[in-house]
Formats: C-alpha cells, structure tokens, sequence
C-alpha cells in the first residue's frame, strides 16, 4: 500500500487522498481537470511533457496517472509502458486521455499497459466516475498488499518454527539411536546384528538386545503403529518396560509380553499399539524361546540353507485386555541364522502394487546366502529398496542372529628339511 501518496481528505480526516499525476501538454486542460480533480478530494501533480511525467512517476509513485495521448517528448503509450517497467510496491493506475476511439487504438493501450481510456472532451461526473472505478482497484491492490504482507511475516514465522521442530526431530533422532547401544556384538558362538531405517527423521521402530546373565541374551524387536514423535516416544517407553520386566528371570518370554499388554492398556493411557517379537536365548546351548506378537513371522534359515517360518502370528500388543501369547523353543546350530524383520519391510509395494511379502524375503536370504552381519543386512535393504523403486514407504528395522561356525584349522605345512 502506498501510504505515502495518501494525506487526509478535507471530507474526512479518517481516509486518505489518493495522488494523481496529470500529464497534459495543455496548461488550459490540465488546469480545469486540476480544479475538478481536488474538488473530488485527490491531490494533483502536473507534466506538461512525457520526460517530466516519467520523472514524476519514479519519484512520487502516483496512484492514478492521467495522462493525454500525446506529449511533447513521447507518447502517452510510450509512458505507459515505461511506467509499467519502473519497481514499486503498490500499483498505478493508468488512464489514457484521447480523443481516438477506433479498436486498433484502444488495443494498442491496452497492450502498452493502460486500464483505462477518456474520450476528450471530458466531463466533470465522467472524470470522478472512472476515478471511482480506479479507487475500487487500488482498495483491492492494497487489500491484497496488506494480505501479502502479513502472509510473509506468517511464512518467516513458519519457516522459523520448521527449523526448530527440524532441530528437535534431529536431537530426538540422536536419543532414539542412543538407545540402541550396539549395532553389532558376539557372545561367543552367536553375533546379533541390528538395522533400524526409519522412514522420516525418526520412527516407530525399535531393535535391541540386552544380556540377562552370564549364559542368556534378551532380544527384541518393536514396531509402534503410527510414525513420528509419538510413535518415537512411545519405542523408548516399551523398551525401558522390556529391560525392567526382564529384570525377573523367573518370568517366561510369554508371560513378560502378556505383563506389556496390560501395562499399555492399564497404565500409557495411549490409542497406540505395536507389534514385536521377544525371545531370550541361551548362548552355550543356541536354544531360544520366542514370542511372536503380530509381527512378521521370523526366517530360520539353516546351515544347509533350507528355510522356514517361525512362530505362531499372535495378537498386537496393546489391543485386548487379558490377551495370552504363545511361546515356541528353537535352537539354533553352527551355520543357522534367525532373520527377524518389520511390516516396512515385508510390506514394501513395487510400482505395480506387487507385495515384497514373505517369498521375496526368503529369495533375498537365498540370493545372499554367502553373505552374514552387516553386509546382509545392507544387501537386503538394497534389495527392498530396488524393489520399491527407491521409494522408502515406511520406518524398516530388522535382528539377525547367526550361530557362527567354528574357522577352520588349517594344518602348518611342515618344515623343509635342510639339504
């Protein structure tokens, strides 16, 4: 809005004049349209000729130029379209004076970028009406000038929010991760690895391992439905609530997953449920006792490289009170290695709609059967993501569990006999 054109009216002190510049070779002309110009309340400004006008308009930024088809120095078009080119915040309104009607004229100004046209001689009520008709469109302008500007000031205080939450989802995603406290550790014949990819900065996954005592390792895996903060916050929660109840040894895998459900049903207080899987496995002897809450089903692949589902499905945790959870015992021999995955990964959709599901992870673990530890791990999310297309579609997490086989000794060459 061009508040510095505007001064109060005589008529009332509230509003505020619009600045009219009049561009008229004719001091006669220009004075009558002068004297009924300030009657109608603006306040006036004179060119007698095109460069004195074009000078006026960088310097005083006019509301409303008036201005005759011909001027001595240039035309009234030739000033139009120099006015048109000249930066400034609000809009002038351009109105050609003529005494030409014909079509290829009022094109011609319409082209140069006049709004308006007069035909000489002009009227006093014709003057103020089409000044009217001007006012509507510089109110309009400066309606949406004001808009704009509080819609920049908005988008700043938006974009320094942004920053903010963005600094704080990076901070939260520094958390998450520092609850994983390895990536990757043996005790003694069994190596666990663990793969968290979450979809944003943080997510709803969790993969974990904590040792119990000297001989037995907890494992979990937990996928929180829902993404983000909540679904963040709500991993760390459950955690914390896993590595405590574990804290009981007289307490069955089953028996702890059954204590979660109600603690999320009685005591989060939260709409939110996971899945997960939970297992402790005994190290010297590879058995392992496992429960599986609505998580994907686990790969068991063996030594000889035969493959085949474990578990028994299972209820969520966190959606029916009093749900009891079924417990398998396996055990693990040199060479076999137990893969445990999230629904980001099974899940994953090709273009065409078709399902990764569980054949297309067991073709991966065949594909990489040579490969172990991290370099799986990597292959298969290189897999699923060729699949997708590099499409990420949700937060992906994963537990690997290898019985290691023992190197094998390889006899010293005996020493040549001297000769």
């Amino acid at each position: 809005m061009n508040l510095a054109n505007r001064s109060p009216t005589p008529a009332a002190s509230t509003s505020l004049a619009r600045l009219v510049l009049l561009a008229d070779s004719s001091a006669a002309h220009r004075r009558l349209m002068r004297v009924q110009l300030e009657r109608a309340g603006y306040r006036v400004i004179e060119a007698a000729d095109g460069d004195t006008a074009l000078r006026l308009c960088r310097e005083a930024a006019p509301d409303v130029i008036l201005s005759d088809w011909l001027l001595g120095g240039c035309s009234g078009i030739d000033l139009c379209r120099e006015h048109r080119d000249i930066p400034r915040t609000g809009y002038g309104f351009f109105i050609l004076l003529t005494t030409r009607s014909e079509n290829a004229d009022i094109t011609a100004g319409l082209q140069a970028g006049a709004d308006d046209f007069l035909l000489k001689p002009i009227s006093g009520a014709q003057l103020v009406a089409r000044l009217n008709a001007a006012e509507r469109v510089l109110d309009m302008q400066d309606t949406l000038s004001a808009a704009n500007v509080k819609l920049q000031a908005a988008l700043e205080r938006l974009h320094e929010a942004q920053g903010q939450i963005e600094h704080d989802l990076r901070e939260a995603r520094k958390l998450q991760n520092a609850l994983i406290r390895e990536r990757q550790r043996s005790f003694g014949p069994i190596r666990l690895s663990l793969l968290m990819r979450p979809a944003g900065l943080i997510g709803g996954d969790l993969v974990g391992f904590h040792q119990l005592d000297d001989r037995t390792v907890g494992i979990h895996a937990i996928d929180v439905s829902g993404h983000g903060v909540a679904a963040a916050l709500m991993t760390a929660r459950v955690a914390t609530q896993i590595e405590t109840l574990s804290l009981d040894r007289r307490m069955a895998p089953a028996d702890l997953v059954a204590a979660l459900n109600e603690a999320m049903l009685d005591g989060m207080q939260t709409d939110s449920y996971l899945t997960m899987i939970y297992a402790q496995l005994d190290i010297p002897t590879g058995q392992m006792r496992l429960v599986q809450a609505g998580h994907p089903y686990p790969l068991l692949q063996r030594a000889d490289g035969t493959i085949e589902r474990v578990g028994e499905g299972g209820l969520p945790v966190g959606v029916i009170a009093g749900a009891r959870y079924d417990q398998l015992e396996l055990t693990l021999r040199p060479g076999d290695r137990l893969l445990t995955v999230s629904d980001g990964i099974t899940d994953t959709t090709s273009r065409r709609g078709a399902l990764l599901g569980e054949e297309g992870l067991t073709a991966i673990l065949r594909l990489n059967a040579p490969l172990s530890g991290f370099a799986l791990m990597e292959s298969m999310c290189w897999s699923v993501s060729e699949f997708a297309s590099g499409e990420r579609q949700d937060d992906a997490s994963g537990v690997l569990i290898e019985y290691l086989t023992p190197a094998p000794v390889v006899p010293a060459r005996p020493a040549a006999e001297p000769e």
